[in-house]
């Protein structure tokens, strides 16, 4: 799961008397009991007045739409909430974790979503029984929502723990491995050479041991480029793409299938979309692989978390 971008911490608890922890307590309270409409509103007010004073605040919501508009069609209804989806996904995040942090987290559309995925995962092993499933979230709405969503996943399917491959920032609300601890973490991004080095052996016990594992395969290689890249090539839009291999390497030796998802969110309602299972040995799994990444760009790019930069899969990768 690759980069994630988050405010920093207001600078009101250097203004303030009160200690930093009673700060970061009213801070979470506040945001436990915010509807996740008002999280939207607040994200579009946010995007509105900082980019009214901050020259790359306003740079970087425009390139998000224009990008959308040459690659998408993006209508200029689709502008603000295109322009602000940074501000949403950061304060969503903090929602989700602050709901998490304090038992607020009853969230029935989520709940509902995992349900619907656990259910497709039980329907593929019941046709071919012991085949291992990667769960891919794809990269749109909110980091958090993606983990939630997975842990509902867990328990649908009544298992103890799912791994989950990421290059998220680890703990930037708190601390992450209490909060979820039936979903443990693999990261890419881990500054432990070691343990980034051992992650093919981690996947594959994983695996073993639980039958399912969750990884972002719609990871755009640029994300990943402060390590040697794996692309393979594929058609999106009618144009050379690529998308990165990991998913391949890792999953098609096990004779795991991949089951891409997306979330969605609109006026405080989150949906899901599933895709149909892609059997990673085979030789046509990068080019459907490719083909989903493309739909759910065309069908939700004001919520894709990496919209607005300048080559995302299309990249010549030698020089």
């Amino acid at each position: 799961m690759p980069m994630s971008f988050h405010f920093a911490r207001p600078s009101l608890r250097h203004l303030c008397a009160l200690p930093a922890n009673a700060l970061d307590m009213t801070r979470r309270q506040i945001f436990a009991r915010l509807s996740f409409a008002n999280v939207e509103r607040v994200a579009l007010l946010s995007w509105l007045v900082g980019s009214a004073y901050n020259g790359r605040v306003r740079a970087s919501g425009v390139a998000r739409y224009e990008a959308g508009r040459i690659d998408v069609g993006l209508t200029r209804a689709q502008a603000l909430r295109t322009m602000s989806a940074r501000e949403r996904e950061t304060l969503l995040d903090e929602r989700l974790y602050a709901g998490r942090a304090l038992h607020r987290d009853v969230w029935p559309d989520l709940r509902a979503a995992g349900a619907q995925i656990a259910q497709r995962i039980r329907e593929i092993k019941a046709r071919e029984p012991g085949r291992a499933v990667l769960l891919s979230p794809f990269h749109y709405v909110s980091q958090y929502a993606n983990i939630y969503v997975i842990d509902e996943v867990r328990k649908g399917l009544g298992l103890a723990s799912i791994a989950v491959v990421s290059a998220v920032p680890r703990d930037v609300f708190g601390d992450d491995r209490a909060m979820i601890p039936s979903v443990p973490v693999l990261y890419t991004y881990d500054s432990d050479n070691e343990q980034r080095n051992g992650l093919g052996l981690r996947v594959v016990r994983a695996l073993r041991r639980d039958g399912v594992l969750a990884i972002f395969a719609d990871a755009a290689p640029f994300t990943l480029a402060k390590f040697p890249m794996e692309t393979v090539g594929v058609t999106m839009a009618g144009r050379a793409a690529r998308v990165h291999n990991g998913v391949f390497r890792l999953g098609a030796p096990l004779d795991a299938c991949l089951l891409p998802f997306y979330l969605t969110l609109s006026n405080g309602r989150f949906g899901v979309h599933v895709f149909e299972p892609i059997d990673l040995a085979s030789d046509e799994a990068p080019q459907r692989l490719a083909e989903s990444i493309e739909r759910a760009r065309r069908d939700n790019y004001p919520d894709w978390l990496f919209a607005g930069h300048p080559c995302a899969y299309h990249f010549a990768p030698t020089r």
